[in-house]
């Protein structure tokens, strides 16, 4: 049986940002790093659960059920689509991006869409403007009246305010790959030294780093005051409190974890198992993760998301075989 290791303070490694680069610094694996990416699908082998809408290759996803939206990101071309949660089998508005998504997220009833230096702004009905953010933004949240960005390759999260650059918070990072909010705290992601760190937004610095695992890639912050983890190379999911900023859970989780999602109503954790082409759902509320479904899923699924209203999940295919629409 899988149990979540006790690492409330043993196996956790943390460093200050004036440690990157040294060959004392904790964070590093090794010499030259290379960030994780998601597990290679077999050939399904078994139909997937619930239905099946038919979309391209699928990158992000995202889902607003108090305007009752589904932001599906799409390459070639790149687009954002937006399906009615009521009715996701009608034809979504299509919204053209200047690049590849990988990320979207909800807030302030606009929907966040980084891609190739920029990070477009659109409302649930389609209408969209540009945010030029020079670099590579990963992944942006709302945060206030703030929008924060993770900017890849200038390893740093950058602060607009009303559509105005405001300052690059940097230091310590690799990589800056997606940015959580988790209660009053700020964290991001670096899959590059797969790692999570504190932000100080008003202070603008990086604070402390804890290592993530050894290969994380996705984050989703729950309703505990913690930020969930994938660690895809290891094969886990991992739970940081924010308020002390420690490693709290460690469960194992075979076979490719990946996407994450997170239902707060219902306390489930929604994770991709791209390896087996699977979706679990895990009860995080106690000391460890309990498995409460699993759901054989489309071909590649790299992304999830659900409807906290409904507790609908959907998954995305990044082979473009469709958007599955599971009712647990």
């Amino acid at each position: 049986m899988a149990v979540a290791l006790p690492v409330a303070g043993a196996l956790l490694l943390s460093a200050c940002s004036s440690q990157t680069g040294k060959g004392d610094d904790a964070l590093q694996i090794v010499a030259n790093p290379v960030a994780a990416t998601a597990v290679q699908s077999p050939a399904p082998a078994a139909p997937p659960a619930g239905t099946v809408l038919p979309a391209g290759n699928v990158t992000a996803m995202a889902a607003d059920p108090a305007d009752g939206v589904l932001a599906v990101a799409v390459g070639q071309p790149p687009a954002v689509l937006l399906y009615q949660l009521g009715d996701p089998g009608a034809a979504p508005v299509r919204v053209s991006v200047p690049g590849v998504v990988e990320q979207l997220s909800f807030g302030g009833g606009r929907l966040l869409a980084p891609s190739a230096g920029h990070v477009t702004s659109i409302s649930v009905t389609g209408q969209k403007s540009d945010l030029a953010v020079p670099g590579q933004p990963a992944g942006a949240i709302a945060d206030g009246g703030k929008t924060l960005v993770a900017v890849r390759d200038r390893k740093s999260v950058d602060v607009y305010q009303d559509g105005k650059f405001v300052k690059s918070i940097t230091g310590g990072l690799y990589s800056a790959d997606a940015v959580v909010r988790s209660g009053n705290q700020t964290v991001v992601l670096d899959r590059l030294r797969t790692a999570v760190f504190l932000v100080d937004v008003d202070g603008g610095t990086i604070g402390q780093g804890l290592r993530a695992g050894e290969g994380a890639t996705n984050a989703v912050a729950d309703s505990y005051g913690r930020v969930l983890v994938t660690d895809t190379r290891a094969g886990a999911l991992l739970a940081f409190s924010t308020d002390p900023f420690l490693l709290r859970q460690m469960y194992p989780v075979p076979g490719g974890v990946y996407g994450i999602a997170y239902d707060a109503p219902r306390h489930l954790a929604w994770v991709t198992l791209t390896a087996r082409n699977e979706v679990v759902g895990f009860d995080v509320r106690g000391g460890e993760p309990v498995e409460k479904y699993r759901f054989p899923a489309v071909r590649q699924p790299n992304s999830v998301t659900v409807d906290g209203q409904t507790g609908t999940v959907y998954v995305g295919s990044a082979t473009g075989e469709g958007i599955q629409v599971i009712q647990p």
